[in-house]
């Protein structure tokens, strides 16, 4: 099967600091890869240039669209760049107050996404709203409630309802559980896996958290110092590791 998002050679630095060595990635259709690595190991940017946010000094990232045409993805203008993340593109933000129009209701948040591809019966796009409101378990009747009235937890989850509305086949997500208690974490986690199964989404997520990774993903891509030190499936990853810095981050997870 081809590959949905390959990026080869992809370097870049910021002054004299190396963020991203000689790195390349591909993602298939419904294929779910984690990036992970500790703080300032590249990962995040490595999303950001991925999904066309931020420009590498070298290497290229490409697109095969549904009708199997390919792009360049930093040679692609704004507005085509801006529409992609409209339409076949998501993106899920650390902050969800990043993701979401916090003076816009929920259901407003929802059916902008909706907007934005083309929808334009009222009726229809407030029950496509109710009906995701449900499925991130969130209750319909806030569906005019405005989203900084909601805990951080039910945010997320809206900006997760926001992102899939319109079924994009590839999603980003930088670190969507940071920042929530373990409990809320956990049912986060279970909604996002539950929901990418359903949908058969592809996802590139960046995530510090190895257990999120084994319960997500189907790859591992691990990082440190910007380079990918070790890739592959997730449990040949974690439970065979061979680089060094693998094996000291699986044994921080079983010591802790």
């Amino acid at each position: 099967m081809s590959a949905l998002l390959e990026a080869h050679g992809l370097n870049l630095r910021f002054g004299a600091v190396p963020a991203l060595e000689d790195v390349s990635i591909e993602v298939h259709p419904g294929e779910v890869v984690a990036i992970v690595g500790e703080s300032g190991s590249g990962k995040t940017t490595l999303l950001r240039v991925l999904s066309g946010m931020m420009r590498p000094d070298s290497g290229e990232v490409r697109y095969r669209d549904p009708d199997g045409a390919v792009h360049v993805i930093h040679a692609m203008g704004e507005a085509a760049l801006r529409q992609l993340h409209r339409t076949d593109w998501g993106f899920v933000h650390q902050n969800p107050r990043d993701g979401l129009r916090m003076r816009v209701s929920a259901g407003g948040n929802i059916g902008e996404r909706l907007m934005a591809t083309g929808a334009r019966h009222y009726g229809r796009i407030r029950t496509e709203a109710t009906e995701w409101l449900r499925r991130v378990e969130i209750d319909p009747e806030r569906i005019d409630g405005m989203p900084a009235l909601f805990s951080g937890g039910m945010q997320q989850r809206l900006q997760i309802a926001r992102t899939l509305v319109t079924r994009p086949r590839l999603v980003f997500m930088d670190e969507p559980t940071g920042g929530l208690d373990v409990s809320v974490q956990a049912r986060l986690l279970d909604l996002i896996r539950a929901l990418v199964a359903d949908l058969g989404i592809a996802v590139v997520i960046v995530t510090h958290d190895i257990a999120a990774a084994r319960l997500l993903a189907h790859r591992l891509l691990v990082m440190r110092r910007g380079q990918v030190v070790e890739q592959g499936l997730t449990d040949r990853v974690l439970d065979d590791p061979q680089h060094e810095y693998t094996q000291l981050l699986v044994a921080s997870v079983l010591a802790a």
